[in-house]
């Protein structure tokens, strides 16, 4: 770590060689540990949280907990969970048994946040809640581990990024990739080359899907409604978005498949690969200007199939999400790679002597620093916008052009809807 803070690490909160476009994506690595020190020692305005962090978990489904073990226990932080919300009773009777005495449960996220003896809130719903909870936990003065994807749609993202300057709150997104990515030494000779702004000619970063298939993340079309079980407030559960007939397949997990609550694989695993990505190639502060998608006509409320999308940045920088599972293959050209011998020797030179990034800091750093994590906010709201992105193109059938300045798509009135969408009262931004 060097002397002083590097710029890509954002202000407080209150050698040579060639590298392919797929290489730093090898893996990804645990978290650097780091201790939270106790209030006395660091004083200040801000009153730091002890050496055992008080969390609230809001949703209760397969992902809960997973955030605070990963990212406060998995870097040698100390935790106890003492409240638990969600819209499903019964969800909340086992998360209250299995975290223990001292747990609290609830069916309203409000209860919860409004606690004056929780330091950190942990949002693990559904995408259509991420938004909302966030910013109300942040007004209420706790910092926030949030599940991926960041938002459902581009304008939540904004307000969750000026929610957390307004009230000097520490974010971090449920993923953890840029760790991986900076051990590559590979990874940060990129980085350095970007953020040089020294390389003429930028390249195309190729995404395959990994690991996951886009059919199983299809929607029902027309399912027939149910009655709703009596564990479970669906109104509360539906919240900012149309309140839709019960179905089975629109709540647990495969709520994914619906455009009302989430944006498919694509908004379930993408932010994974994006993280990093973003970093690497510094575009942690911008977005793309054009998306063009190759997939079938989108249903309006199921998500289907889709080829591939490609986006491209302001420098040409292009990244592809290549599905893999519908039409034809995306045209990958010639492989391109990116080395210090497409620099002119003084820009070489320039970049030779720039120094390493700062390394990633965890949740818990960050929190006992008061300075951004590795997954802070605004690089959190730029790879979902990303994302947002890709799956406005899929939804439209058309090629898009994006002021990733005003946050706004140019010339097309019905895609721009889908930037900032509106939300069923009286819930609202």
């Amino acid at each position: 770590m060097g002397a002083s803070r590097k710029a890509d690490q954002g202000p407080p909160v209150g050698g040579k060689g060639r590298v392919s476009r797929r290489g730093f994506l090898a893996g990804t690595a645990a978290a650097a540990a780091a201790a939270i020190v106790p209030r006395h020692v660091l004083g200040g305005v801000y009153a730091p949280p002890s050496e055992t962090l008080a969390v609230g978990i809001v949703g209760c489904g397969g992902q809960s907990g997973e955030d605070v073990r990963n990212y406060i226990g998995g870097a040698g932080g100390q935790y106890r969970v003492l409240a638990v919300c969600d819209v499903d009773t019964q969800r909340v009777a086992r998360a209250v048994k299995s975290h223990g005495e001292g747990c609290q449960g609830y069916t309203d996220f409000r209860r919860l946040i409004e606690r004056e003896d929780l330091d950190v809130v942990s949002v693990a719903t559904p995408p259509h809640w991420h938004a909302l909870i966030t910013i109300a936990a942040m007004q209420a003065g706790k910092d926030v581990l949030c599940e991926k994807p960041m938002t459902k749609f581009i304008a939540e993202g904004r307000a969750v990024v000026n929610a957390a300057r307004r009230y000097g709150r520490v974010f971090q997104i449920g993923t953890s990739g840029r760790f991986g990515a900076y051990k590559s030494s590979a990874s940060r000779l990129i980085h350095k080359i970007m953020r040089s702004g020294l390389l003429k000619r930028c390249p195309g970063v190729w995404i395959q899907r990994g690991g996951f298939h886009i059919k199983p993340y299809c929607g029902r079309v027309g399912p027939k409604p149910e009655a709703v079980p009596p564990h479970l407030d669906w109104d509360m559960y539906c919240g900012p978005a149309p309140l839709a007939p019960y179905h089975p397949h629109r709540f647990g997990g495969s709520h994914r498949f619906y455009w009302d609550y989430e944006g498919q694989g694509l908004a379930d695993f993408a932010q994974h690969y994006l993280d990093p990505i973003q970093w690497v190639w510094g575009k942690d502060d911008t977005s793309p200007v054009e998306v063009e998608a190759y997939a079938p006509p989108a249903h309006p409320d199921a998500a289907g199939m889709w080829g591939w999308v490609e986006m491209k940045y302001a420098d040409g920088l292009t990244f592809v999400f290549d599905g893999g599972e519908w039409g034809k293959p995306y045209d990958r050209k010639a492989e391109r790679r990116v080395e210090l011998e497409d620099l002119d020797e003084e820009s070489r030179n320039k970049v030779e002597a720039m120094p390493d990034p700062e390394p990633p800091r965890t949740f818990v750093e960050a929190v006992r620093t008061r300075r951004r994590s590795a997954g802070h906010e605004e690089a959190a709201h730029r790879a979902a916008t990303v994302i947002h992105l890709a799956n406005i193109a899929i939804r439209c059938g058309r090629k898009i052009r994006y002021d990733p300045v005003k946050e706004q798509i140019i010339g097309d009135d019905f895609a721009n809807r889908l930037v900032n969408q509106p939300m069923r009262a009286p819930w609202h931004l």
